[in-house]
């Protein structure tokens, strides 16, 4: 590795963990999006799932698709308030890089929106992805759910509560499983001005959170965060996963020393990956719920 490469390597870490000054005005997802490799997958962007303007969404193919692949779709955080499915082309990248057909939606955000319009938006991409995802290779009857900080609250909102799919015609029955990347899905009472916007403080119900859906019915999920979050806080990860266990359903919680709440989803980009092996564990995971509904290394 070049000593240009490893100082931006450096620099790029620093900014993820919260220095973003360093970069000169550059936001850290467009550098680590410059440094993602670009032969190692395909690209349909701008498909449209519903009749919004933000209902588009990118697809990610492996550059050699096989036809049947695994197929995740990837809800990106924000707050509620911000993102663009284009800052996360290096998501895109490492999962069809591993194999994966992935498709990446926009959704409608506060103050245009609140809970749960976002959720019936996310069902909708969900919904088109069951139905045209054979056109780019990928096998509908092995989708999984998957997101980061606010994105992996509408992720495990739909998998775990049966409404928002069915309003659209779709069954939680069809998700093979959930991926949640520090999530928050235990967050009463609320904190800060936006989510108590979106969640409508102070009579926030207790249907708008995640943990109250555990159910048998859970697909198998994965439950990632690092031990350094300072935004949101990983018990929400360990009390979805001892409810998920309680009721008999399959779930891994995994911690990363040492990793934040982005360089968290930062480790998957291809610059980043020696920070911890969340794309490694990811892989594996998608691997034994899309062929047998296993969750690999076991639950605890």
């Amino acid at each position: 590795m070049s000593v240009s490469l490893s100082y931006r390597r450096r620099v790029l870490q620093a900014a993820l963990a919260g220095g973003a000054g360093l970069l000169g005005g550059c936001s850290p997802l467009a550098v680590i999006n410059g440094l993602t490799p670009a032969d190692t997958f395909r690209a349909k962007s701008g498909l449209s799932y519903g009749p919004e303007s933000r209902h588009r969404l990118d697809v990610y193919q492996p550059r050699k698709p096989a036809g049947n692949a695994p197929v995740i779709v990837f809800f990106y955080g924000g707050n509620w308030e911000s993102g663009d499915r284009s800052d996360y082309l290096f998501v895109g990248e490492a999962l069809a890089a591993r194999g994966c057909v992935a498709v990446v939606p926009d959704y409608r955000l506060y103050p245009a929106v609140r809970f749960p319009d976002f959720l019936h938006d996310c069902a909708l991409a969900v919904r088109w992805a069951l139905e045209r995802v054979p056109e780019y290779g990928g096998d509908p009857s092995r989708l999984l759910l998957m997101g980061h900080s606010a994105g992996a609250y509408n992720a495990a909102m739909l998998a775990l509560a049966p409404q928002y799919l069915r309003a659209v015609g779709a069954d939680l029955r069809q998700i093979r499983g959930l991926i949640g990347l520090a999530g928050p899905y235990d967050f009463l009472p609320l904190i800060g001005p936006v989510p108590k916007a979106v969640f409508g403080f102070p009579d926030t119900p207790a249907y708008t959170q995640p943990i109250n859906f555990a159910g048998d019915h859970a697909p198998p999920a994965l439950l990632l965060t690092g031990s350094a979050d300072d935004v949101v806080d990983p018990g929400n990860s360990r009390r979805l996963a001892a409810r998920l266990l309680a009721h008999g359903a399959k779930v891994k919680e995994q911690v990363y020393p040492g990793l934040g709440h982005r360089t968290l989803i930062g480790a998957m980009a291809a610059p980043l990956r020696r920070l911890g092996p969340v794309l490694d564990d990811i892989a594996a995971f998608v691997d034994g719920c899309a062929n047998d509904c296993g969750v690999p290394g076991g639950s605890k």
